[in-house]
Order: C-alpha cells, then sequence, then structure tokens
C-alpha cells in the first residue's frame, strides 16, 4: 500500500520531498528516496492498524504497546496536578493513547481534531472511546480543557502539527517553526508536568514507548518567553526521535509553509 501511493498515487509527495530536504540538508537523492519511501510505508501500517482497532481486543491493544516507564505516568498523577500527555504522528499515535489509558486503567481526555468527513470523524472517534478514554474537540472553549486539568485529570495530544502564522516559533531542525502554544501554557496555568511519549515501531510490529518528562527548570521571568522555552524543549526531544526514525514520522504536512 505504502508503495501504492508512493508511486502510482503520490499523494504529497513534494511536500514530503522539501520537508526531507530542509530537516536534512546533508542527505543525498538516494537517501531522501528511501526515507519517503519509509514514511508512505509506515503511514500505511498505521492506518491498517487503526482501521482493525474496533475488532481488536482490550488485551490485544495493551501487548501492541510496551510502556519501558509507564508508572512514571501514574506517579506524576498522583501529585495531583493534573498531566499533559504529548505525543505526535509518529508510528501509531493512535495506539499510544488507547494502550495506554487501558494499561494504566486510567482514562485520558484526549484533544482532538474534527475531521470534514462526518462519517470518518464519528468512526475514529467511536474507536478512541472504546476502551477507556474520551475526546474533548479542539475549538470548543478552552474552558473544558482547563476543566479537565483542573479536575487532575490526564490531558493527551499530539503537539507537532503547524501552528498560527502569528503564533509563536521555535527553532526545529534549525529553521524558525511555528507551533501550537496550548501545552506550554497549560503546564504553566496548572503546574501539570508535560510527558513526552513516542511509539517507535519495532521490527516485530510493537511499539515502544519511554515516557520523558520536559523540564521546566530555569525558565525565562517573562511568561511568554517560558512558554517559548517549554515549547522549544518538548520539539527539540521530538526532532531527537525523528532523527532516529526518520521514515516513522508523518512528514506530509506543510509544518514550514511559512
Amino acid at each position: 500500500m505504502g508503495a501504492f501511493f508512493y508511486y502510482i498515487i503520490p499523494i504529497r509527495k513534494k511536500t514530503v520531498y522539501e520537508n526531507l530536504k530542509i530537516a536534512f540538508p546533508n542527505f543525498d537523492e538516494k537517501k531522501i528516496n528511501q526515507v519517503a519511501l519509509g514514511s508512505y510505508i509506515s503511514f500505511s501500517v498505521a492506518l491498517v492498524e487503526i482501521l482493525y482497532m474496533p475488532w481488536m481486543t482490550r488485551r490485544e491493544l495493551e501487548n501492541a504497546v510496551l510502556f519501558l516507564n509507564r508508572d512514571l505516568i501514574l506517579e506524576k498523577h498522583k501529585e495531583n496536578k493534573g498531566v499533559i500527555l504529548l505525543s505526535a504522528h509518529f508510528g501509531n499515535w493512535e495506539y499510544i493513547a488507547a494502550s495506554g489509558g487501558c494499561q494504566l486503567n486510567v482514562p485520558f481526555s484526549v484533544i482532538v481534531k474534527s475531521q470534514r468527513n462526518t462519517l470518518v470523524d464519528n468512526w475514529i472517534n467511536k474507536m478512541r472511546t472504546r476502551w477507556t478514554n474520551k475526546v474533548i474537540f479542539l475549538g470548543v472553549s478552552i474552558r473544558y480543557i482547563y476543566k479537565e486539568m483542573l479536575d487532575k485529570n490526564i490531558v493527551a495530544m499530539v503537539a507537532d502539527q503547524r501552528g498560527p502564522r502569528e503564533g509563536i516559533r521555535v527553532n526545529f531542525f534549525g529553521r524558525p517553526t511555528a507551533i501550537y502554544q496550548g501545552p506550554a501554557m497549560l503546564a504553566l496555568k496548572t503546574g501539570a508536568p508535560i510527558l513526552y511519549g513516542i511509539a517507535v515501531r519495532q521490527t516485530d510490529a510493537i511499539y515502544k514507548v519511554e515516557m520523558v518528562e520536559i523540564d521546566r527548570s530555569n525558565l525565562p521571568d517573562d511568561d511568554s518567553e517560558k512558554v517559548i522555552e517549554i515549547s522549544q524543549r518538548h520539539m527539540a526531544h521530538l526532532e531527537k526521535l525523528i532523527r532516529e526514525h526518520p521514515e516513522q514520522w508523518l512528514w506530509h504536512h506543510k509544518i514550514w509553509k511559512y
């Protein structure tokens, strides 16, 4: 399937190439092609896995993701400040939230973006909430999200999409990049820790996740600068994982559109 979309119906292939050349200027054409094809294959694997999720048992879902330090989530949750879980469009981003909630038996409040197709939107959100989790739609009043944090819940979201033109910029692959400041602002306003987890696909098709707490020590005095610095730190962590496994990140969106 990945090869079909790469060679026959090359959806956003130009964007993938442009992004890879910006991120890895030292890659030659052969390496760019290799990573680009790998990205299409990785996305196809994730797509098939996501489509199969309604037929998975809870045990199968739990076994699909190996959390190396899942107790860190529980430890931070017990601090009674709420927890912000970040991930990215890497490996299988749907597995990590669904499996994590099941393994810990603690519901995650997953921030999601509505899909244009209502049927697809309803289907995927039904799948997301099949076991323990619930969804909160991006774009609703921020009060709903703050309420989740004030209720000391676990809020999960992907944090690698392009932010608004007028938003903050951080360094990402050596280039100023617009990102959403929501996670950093939530952390500062509520005192909740930020944990970042990436589902890295292994050769046996199991996903391995190591949760990392984003350091919030030695921040600037100015609040706006604090938001930028926290955002820079979690994006630097993502960049590190992408450099280690470039084919598993979704290069298909215009992260450097402006």
